[in-house]
């Protein structure tokens, strides 16, 4: 009776054995295929020269954005061609659903707008799944891989096209010399607000900041669609805290809200401990 309770107990053990090898060659193959397209998206050079931000490129501009821009440090810094960060953090796909911790890198270009998220998310520290989100050429896409192998979500059309704009616009808050680009524009609200919208691909989305007296975001407010609800709702990205990158101040901490009818639904947590401008490769492929 032991010598079976001892085999069963080995090929348990090898069973087990074999799901991690397919989990971590199906986690690793999704990761070059992502990678690939971080090359992709990295790989127009960057302007012969990069021009660096005065302050006179910031007059007209709506007193609270001038305010944020003075605060953030941009003026004397170069204009930004590309961005990678990394982000660590927690995320739920429902109100009433457990909080999953993740952690995820993220690529973006400037002269044409796109990003990459390439986010893995962890059960009890084991990696299961790996979810790749895109904004490329004014198209959304999003693709979730258990193991990096079972497609468990996949979409793409016209309201992620909106809502990956959005999530760009949003997303500028980490390298906001952006903001002075030619398919920026401002709309004053009050001293403590002001709309933008952003124009890329013949489409626009547009947005509220809010900024406090010492010239700090505190909020990014839209209109942005809901998949699980199929409607638009305002959408609320809260920031908690501020740290320096790169010589300039920027959100290291905030919140991503759905403010639907039933109440507000916080679904992710997150925490930016790394930020750089300008390498135009993937992390650890210097």
């Amino acid at each position: 009776m032991m010598t079976a309770l001892k085999w069963i107990g080995v090929a348990l053990l090898a069973v087990l054995a074999v799901a991690g090898i397919v989990l971590a060659g199906g986690m690793a193959a999704f990761d070059r295929r992502i990678q690939t397209e971080v090359r992709a998206l990295l790989s127009a050079p960057p302007p012969a020269d990069l021009p660096v931000i005065t302050a006179e490129m910031l007059a007209g501009l709506p007193a609270p954005i001038q305010r944020h821009l003075t605060y953030a440090g941009v003026v004397g810094q170069p204009v930004v061609h590309s961005v990678r960060l990394k982000q660590t953090g927690r995320f739920r796909t429902g109100v009433d659903q457990a909080w999953m911790d993740y952690r995820a890198e993220q690529y973006y270009t400037v002269d044409q707008p796109g990003f990459i998220w390439d986010a893995t998310f962890a059960q009890a520290g084991v990696p299961f799944l790996k979810v790749r989100d895109r904004y490329v050429q004014g198209k959304g896409s999003i693709l979730g891989k258990l193991g990096g192998l079972l497609t468990i979500a996949e979409a793409q059309g016209d309201d992620l096209d909106q809502g990956a704009m959005l999530r760009y616009l949003n997303e500028m808050m980490w390298f906001p010399q952006a903001y002075l680009g030619d398919n920026i524009t401002f709309t004053p609200v009050d001293d403590g607000s002001a709309q933008v919208t952003l124009t890329d691909q013949g489409k626009s989305v547009t947005a509220t900041l809010y900024i406090d007296a010492e010239g700090k975001m505190t909020d990014f407010v839209a209109e942005r669609y809901f998949e699980a609800g199929d409607a638009y709702y305002p959408w609320s990205t809260p920031i908690f805290a501020y740290g320096e990158f790169n010589g300039l101040r920027l959100p290291s901490r905030g919140q991503g809200v759905w403010k639907l009818p039933d109440g507000d639904f916080a679904y992710i947590d997150l925490v930016i401990p790394e930020l750089e401008y300008n390498i135009r490769a993937p992390f650890g492929a210097e």
